[in-house]
Parts: C-alpha cells; structure tokens; sequence
C-alpha cells in the first residue's frame, strides 16, 4: 500500500491444518468462478485484504444485498497487489463455514457475476433438439428396413425430446433477459472514478 497499491490481497502460500477435501474443493471453486465469469480472483486467497479509503467508497456504491466481496474487491479495479504468507494451523476453535455454508458461498459467487447457469437451459435444449433431428432419419431409415423394434415408441421419443428441447431453447432465451434484469436491479455503477485532478475536493 506504501508503494502505491490501492488493494492488497493475502495469498495463502500454504494451507497448515487443513484437510485434503477443503484444499481440493477451495482451488476447484476458484478455477471454476474464474471459467464461468470475466473476473480473475487471485486463487488461495481469503476475505481480509487491505483496501485503500477510495476503494472502500467505490464498494459502498454497490448496493445489492449479496455481496461476494472477494469478486467486487477485484471487479471494482484499481491497483492491486499480492503478499503470499503460510496460513498456520487453527489455534483453538472450529470452523464456522460447514460444507452447506460453502455451497451456499459458492453459488453467491457464481451468480453474482455469471450468466452461465441461466445460459445452461439454451445448451442443453439445442442438444436436445439436435439429438432429435439426427434421431428422425435413423427412425426411417429402420422402418424402411423392416425394423419391427423402432415401430411407435421411436417415434414417440423423438417427438418428447424435440419438444423439449424447443422448450429448453425458449427457457434459455428467458433467462438471458432475465440476466439483463438482474444486472439493472443490482445498480452497480457503469465506472468508477481513480482520481481526480484539478477539482476542488467540494466539488459534487
């Protein structure tokens, strides 16, 4: 912070007293938010950083009500910096974040910043719809060849799954809108001002 950086975050070097499942699940959340959002949340890192009195001010201008500070620390920018340290072993006490706590972390996450599992419904009904339109031909082909095995229900299926899939692509298209509602209901602001130069400091 001396030398200038405005946010600086506490990377854990290494994990002491922890078990292989919580360091396993801990690096696979972070990779994973990483693939799902635009942002690149530093892995290993935790919730204390220090921050500089203009990015906690630029924070207090988001007003949504579930916060995943570790992305906003990175979404609201400036200039960061790193300091890796080992993270000793728990003196006394337990941890406070069972694996439904975490969960539950991991999907504030996830949909504070992606539109991936709104965009899921699209993919898997296009799949759906092009399983069902490869499937049509075979079908024909099969009966055209005396295949007594593929007679009614074959066709029942294909019918189910194309169905479905127009159902899914349509799910899909209501949620991308949705996402478009979600991000104007959150209000975070469209930039954020660094600094100012050659402004009087009362100047609104």
């Amino acid at each position: 912070w001396r030398r200038g950086a405005d946010v600086v975050l506490a990377i854990r070097a290494e994990r002491l007293g922890e078990n292989w499942f919580k360091r396993v699940t801990a690096s696979g959340f972070y990779r994973l938010i990483n693939r799902l959002t635009d942002l690149e949340i530093p892995l290993d890192t935790g919730e204390f950083r220090l921050m500089d009195r203009k990015v906690v001010d630029a924070l207090r201008q988001v007003r949504e009500q579930h916060r995943f500070m570790r992305g906003l620390s990175v979404w609201v920018g400036y200039r960061q910096a790193k300091v890796r340290y080992i993270r000793q072993e728990r003196f006394a006490g337990g941890t406070k974040y069972p694996l439904r706590k975490m969960l539950r972390f991991a999907a504030d996450g996830i949909t504070s910043f992606s539109y991936v599992p709104l965009q899921l419904a699209t993919t898997v009904g296009f799949m759906c719809a092009v399983l069902a339109l490869l499937g049509i031909p075979i079908i024909v082909l099969l009966r055209l060849w005396g295949n007594s095995e593929f007679l009614g229900q074959a066709t029942t299926l294909v019918c189910v799954l194309l169905l479905g899939g127009v159902q899914l692509i349509f799910l899909g298209m209501i949620g991308e809108y949705l996402g478009r509602i979600y991000d104007e209901v959150k209000q975070r602001p469209l930039y954020l001002v660094a600094e100012r130069l050659g402004f009087k400091d009362n100047l609104e």
